[in-house]
């Protein structure tokens, strides 16, 4: 792994959606990254001025302080413009950020800034389909059926004594708050037909409904794929194979790719990218 020296110049871009949702978390970084470097901070209002950030960024290394939309994103770009070997990333977790913690990017803002000064490059596999989008961690087909709570109204003590109180207090919250909550659930889809190939080899034909097929970037260059066929007794033997070309066929499927859901498309061919890009981690 390259290790960088902390006197290196960065470009922090900071996502608009991390300074919304977590404007502390923000600031610490912003602090630690500003006193251990030289570092131009840029304030992005939404995606076109982000691209446009990246795109001026020099010389300087690129930080982003963002959730995994936002690394997703930087990544895209780079590789969309052919910058990606030339160019170490660096990222900062706020929000939601499974995917970052997945590579090895600290939790926490302190200790991810740390990171950005203290660590070293590490070249990651990708997955780059047949229309120039990304995969940085995971594929999946179908996509996870997504669920939203609706927000709860949190109780509130009443003093001893009066009541009255709590019995206003109780006709207040029926008068202005949302009905309870209850849960909204998109419904996960039912079993696909799909052909799926790795490496021109098939691992799961038209005639076999199956349940999922999950796709992640391996070691060495390869891709591990693990194909559920539907089960309508004991449950079925996962269809596992690796390779660096995966097809998939089927009618009007939607996967989900890293963070973002996409399709329908009837055909889509991943191939994997050795060493593709890198991504500041600790040093071991």
């Amino acid at each position: 792994m390259a290790t960088f020296a902390t006197s290196e110049q960065l470009l922090v871009i900071i996502d608009p959606v991390a300074r919304q949702a977590d404007g502390e978390s923000v600031r610490i970084a912003k602090d630690v990254l500003s006193a251990g470097a030289a570092a131009k901070v840029c304030l992005p209002e939404g995606p076109e001025e982000f691209a446009r950030a990246l795109g001026r960024r020099g010389s300087r290394r690129p930080v982003v302080v963002g959730d995994d939309r936002a690394l997703v994103r930087a990544v895209t770009l780079l590789h969309r413009h052919r910058e990606l070997a030339g160019c170490a990333l660096s990222v900062v977790p706020v929000g939601e950020a499974g995917l970052a913690r997945s590579l090895g990017v600290p939790s926490g803002a302190v200790a991810a800034a740390r990171a950005v000064l203290d660590g070293a490059e590490r070249r990651l596999d990708l997955l780059v389909d047949d229309s120039d989008g990304v995969v940085l961690g995971a594929l999946g087909i179908p996509p996870v059926p997504v669920t939203a709570r609706a927000a709860a109204v949190e109780p509130v003590s009443v003093p001893a004594g009066r009541p009255w109180l709590r019995t206003t207090y109780r006709s207040l919250v029926r008068t202005l708050a949302p009905r309870p909550a209850r849960l909204a659930t998109v419904p996960a889809p039912g079993p696909s037909r799909l052909r799926v190939e790795v490496d021109g080899e098939t691992v799961v034909d038209l005639d076999q409904p199956v349940e999922a097929v999950s796709v992640t970037p391996g070691a060495g260059g390869v891709a591990e794929v693990e194909v559920r066929p539907l089960s309508l007794g004991a449950e079925a033997t996962p269809l596992r194979a690796r390779g660096r070309t995966v097809t998939v066929v089927g009618g009007d499927f939607r996967y989900r790719a890293d963070a973002a859901v996409s399709g329908p498309v009837r055909r889509r061919t991943w191939r994997v990218v050795e060493g593709a890009w890198g991504l500041t981690l600790p040093s071991a």
